[in-house]
């Protein structure tokens, strides 16, 4: 009578046992989490990652370590956070070159991030800008065009990297301006900018959070916004659109994901403290100084986007031809 009664009581308290992913979640975070920025320090994604991940570390109780890991376009940092332990301690700034863009531009991508990532949170968007170096003689994108039809050679244009959003705003405005611009990828904004101050580049595409400081201070001019609206923060620099080139329109965001298989309940604790931390006064201050545009959305919403993104990207990239070396 003992062993059938010993083997009922433990199957059933295997029944009400929660299993590992449920003890995993309960004791989630445990330890410091990573937070990998596939850039270098000093662009808009890092900048991001830093002023986020410091409240977030200050609502889990354990810290949040932002780690770099930059190359190709993004692709490195990224692809490392798929191989990753889907328990919670490893996330990545995801923004629109590896997670929407990059599929359709590298053929052997080693990832893919509809089966390798799970959303967690969007973030913010950003408009992007058209910076020259001052010492340029175009003051509108009009000259731009007109002083790069003259020249003998192409135009060189920096950005952050190969398959960001940026890479294709410089290729998208090249056969829309019809000017022969060769495209020249940096490993994040700040290396790219320095050259262009430095007047190496003469042209470059950014995020405004990265480059606004740099257009302020004047040593950087900004042509153009590349936005469907102004920026309230650069009130006399008009769109791609007002400048004449109609219907050009891109702009980048930035948003958290997760390896695939992480446990939904801390997917859902990682969204409701993201969503808490977009919510401080002194979050939503910085961010508006950086030109941004607070999302929030959560893994539902930030899903759907990611998949139109994606399929509106492939268009482009097929339709433009647009490769990368």
């Amino acid at each position: 009578m003992k062993r059938p009664i010993l083997s009922a009581a433990l199957a059933c308290a295997a029944a009400i046992m929660p299993g590992p992913a449920a003890w995993a979640s309960d004791a989630w975070p445990s330890k410091p989490i990573k937070w990998v920025v596939p850039y270098p320090p000093g662009g808009s994604t890092d900048m991001l990652a830093r002023i986020v991940g410091q409240k977030l570390g200050e609502r889990l109780g354990q810290p949040v370590v932002v780690e770099n890991k930059a190359g190709a376009g993004g692709n490195v940092g990224t692809d490392y956070v798929t191989k990753q332990p889907a328990d919670g301690y490893t996330i990545v700034m995801g923004n629109i070159g590896p997670i929407a863009i990059n599929p359709s531009l590298y053929p052997d991508l080693p990832y893919k991030p509809g089966k390798d990532l799970a959303p967690v949170t969007m973030l913010m968007a950003v408009p992007n800008l058209l910076v020259v170096n001052t010492a340029l003689p175009v003051q509108s994108v009009k000259d731009l065009i007109q002083y790069g039809k003259r020249q003998a050679t192409p135009l060189t244009y920096a950005t952050p990297g190969a398959g960001t959003s940026l890479h294709l705003a410089g290729e998208l405005f090249a056969s829309t301006a019809g000017v022969r611009m060769t495209h020249v990828p940096y490993k994040g904004s700040a290396p790219g900018l320095n050259d262009t101050v430095a007047g190496h580049v003469p042209v470059m595409f950014d995020n405004m959070p990265s480059a606004l400081q740099l257009v302020k201070s004047g040593k950087l001019r900004a042509l153009a916004i590349t936005g469907a609206q102004r920026s309230p923060l650069l009130p006399d620099v008009p769109t791609m659109a007002e400048a004449g080139l109609r219907g050009y329109e891109i702009a980048g965001w930035f948003g958290v994901l997760v390896p695939a298989a992480t446990p939904k309940p801390i997917v859902a604790r990682l969204d409701s403290e993201l969503e808490a931390v977009l919510k401080m006064p002194d979050v939503r201050k910085k961010i508006d100084e950086m030109g941004g545009v607070i999302s929030g959305a959560g893994p539902e919403a930030f899903g759907v986007f990611i998949d139109a993104e994606t399929q509106k990207w492939r268009a482009l990239v097929r339709s433009a031809h647009i490769t990368v070396q």
